[in-house]
């Protein structure tokens, strides 16, 4: 897929300065960015999206990025469930 994104001629020199020559990876790193802070997009969808090679790796590049790891509560609270079963722990 293509996306064509146009902006004002005047402000064509402040983006190259903000974000480099490549303003097609610029721009799919921040879709990334935002589709994964808003939930929209999982760890997986990053790096797959990005051409990271792990999910580690993508939780890495967002960590850099200032961009926390989506885990909710109920996910803790099924993994601390699940850990109790596979260690034979009583449920907490």
């Amino acid at each position: 897929m293509t996306v064509t994104v146009h902006l004002p001629q005047e402000s064509e020199a402040a983006f190259l300065r903000a974000f480099g020559q490549n303003l097609d990876r610029a721009a799919l790193e921040a879709l990334s960015v935002e589709g994964y802070r808003l939930g929209k997009l999982s760890l997986g969808e990053v790096a797959h999206v990005l051409g990271l090679e792990t999910t580690v790796v993508a939780q890495e590049w967002l960590a850099a990025r200032g961009v926390s790891i989506n885990y909710s509560l109920d996910a803790f609270q099924a993994d601390r469930e699940t850990l109790a079963h596979v260690l034979g722990a009583e449920k907490a």
